[in-house]
């Protein structure tokens, strides 16, 4: 989807993502993020008496302490773009949405530390190149960083490579994807499905879009 927004009395078109279940509309964002980041976020929201630096640093710190990936699906539609006008892109993207069929999903299953889904490059102080460097404001593309399980010092290496000018994706276990349409399916583990609670199968989980917490308990589509 594309909007426009006002930067300094300029128009400028930007994507924006749509988040879904296989049965409603869950709600518009730019930027989504399913794993550490988005654990993070809800150990913040349970210490919102604390100051909001102190309970940033305090969540990022214990999330690191307890740091466990997400055994989940990651299904996407890949794209590959070139450097095109916005109305040749547009048409492109109309074609690929018309000829779309279920063998040009691709899926990954695994244990995750973190996936991030992106439709702007999330540039900020924290990340000089941005959060998602690849993508563009308007190409109707998202992209998808996945980063599957390692050690916690590894993991370190990656966070802190944001705050440089250095690829933070050039690690091993990490996935970039220039991709159309995403699916997260989280696999719930067999412990809390064997819990005598029968609501533990239905765990909720969160997510972090835009810096708000959403919870949900079954598969995101995002597109």
């Amino acid at each position: 989807m594309n909007v426009d927004v006002i930067i300094s009395g300029n128009l400028q078109a930007v994507d924006v993502c749509s988040f879904s279940s296989p049965t409603k509309l869950l709600r518009f964002g730019f930027s989504s993020m399913f794993g550490f980041w988005s654990r993070a976020l809800a150990l913040a929201e349970k210490h919102r008496w604390m100051p909001s630096n102190q309970r940033k640093d305090f969540a990022v710190i214990k999330t690191l302490a307890m740091l466990k990936p997400e055994n989940c699906e990651v299904s996407f539609l890949q794209l590959k773009l070139s450097h095109k006008c916005a109305q040749e892109t547009a048409r492109k993207k109309q074609e690929r949405l018309k000829s779309d069929s279920k063998d040009q999903w691709h899926r990954i299953q695994g244990h995750f530390l973190n996936v991030s889904i992106m439709a702007i490059p999330c540039l900020c102080s924290m990340a000089p190149r941005g959060l998602a460097p690849n993508t563009r404001l308007n190409d109707g593309s998202m992209s998808l960083t996945v980063v599957r399980n390692t050690s916690r010092p590894e993991f370190v290496k990656h966070l802190k490579r944001y705050a440089t000018e250095k690829n933070q994706f050039n690690f091993s276990f990490v996935e970039t994807y220039i991709v159309e349409e995403v699916k997260i399916l989280p696999k719930p583990r067999k412990e809390c499905i064997d819990e005598d609670n029968v609501n533990s199968a239905e765990k909720r989980y969160p997510w972090n879009i835009d810096g708000d917490l959403m919870e949900w308990a079954s598969e995101i589509h995002v597109r």
